[in-house]
């Protein structure tokens, strides 16, 4: 019973009629998707970074599609029962740790390459060992997984600005497919700019520390617009160096 009334308001056709044709709703809805985008920059770092491990471009934009399916799922379930979400804090703990380890592994594999060779020689000599899953699908359930994380504060934060969940909803969406089409900008670039690698991984450190600052007892936020221009920021500095390096020394190939 409580569950029903929780989705109620999806369910209703008046509803959605009256968000649609209201001026107001979406003058609403407009802000709510500058704040998810927003809210999402981290995220499109991370998921760039991580679609970096697949070997063709079109597995990389797959990986992001089913992704971005995977993630209205979500955002439609999560906007539910979003008044306990409060209580998922333990989620970002795990988010935060999970973003340091492979922040962790990018690096070890950077300053150690001699140890990296030889555990896949080891690998490649025991290829009855097999995953569950492909590196695809581990990659898409990756993906999944960051997005639970950093789709928390964008769901309290839009729940806190309107309290229809239909309009909370036709926002969010919206806002994860602008936050895709960054994600998307980010591995283009990654191609042409060697350096953007590093320094997603050094940009994942950093959302991993401000995830776990986050956390109770702390509990120190960032604003999210500050942060936002951290990271363009950030991003900016890379590629004008890229730029640089080429202009003193000349290509390099990596």
């Amino acid at each position: 019973m409580i569950i029903f009334k929780m989705y109620q308001p999806f369910f209703e056709i008046n509803n959605w009629t009256h968000v649609i044709t209201s001026g107001k709703d979406w003058l609403i809805i407009l802000t709510l998707i500058l704040m998810e985008c927003l809210l999402s920059v981290d995220n499109a770092v991370v998921l760039a970074a991580q679609t970096q491990v697949l070997p063709t471009k079109l597995e990389k934009e797959k990986s992001l599609l089913y992704g971005l399916w995977g993630a209205y799922l979500f955002r439609f379930i999560i906007i539910g029962i979003g008044t306990y979400l409060i209580r998922f804090w333990e989620i970002k703990l795990v988010g935060s740790v999970y973003l340091f380890y492979l922040c962790f592994k990018f690096f070890y594999k950077q300053h150690h390459p001699e140890k990296v060779k030889a555990k896949h020689k080891h690998h490649s000599q025991h290829k009855n060992k097999k995953h569950v899953f492909s590196l695809f699908w581990r990659t898409v359930i990756s993906i999944e997984l960051m997005d639970i994380v950093f789709s928390i504060d964008s769901v309290l934060a839009a729940l806190a600005i309107a309290e229809n969940p239909v309009i909370v909803l036709i926002g969010g969406m919206i806002g994860i497919l602008c936050m895709r089409g960054v994600a998307e900008i980010i591995i283009r670039l990654m191609e042409h700019i060697p350096e953007l690698e590093p320094m997603a991984y050094i940009l994942i450190g950093i959302i991993a520390l401000k995830l776990l600052l986050n956390l109770p007892p702390l509990e120190f936020e960032i604003p999210n617009s500050i942060f936002a221009l951290i990271v363009f920021g950030i991003l900016g500095i890379t590629v004008l160096f890229h730029f640089w390096r080429i202009k003193k020394h000349g290509p390099k190939h990596f």
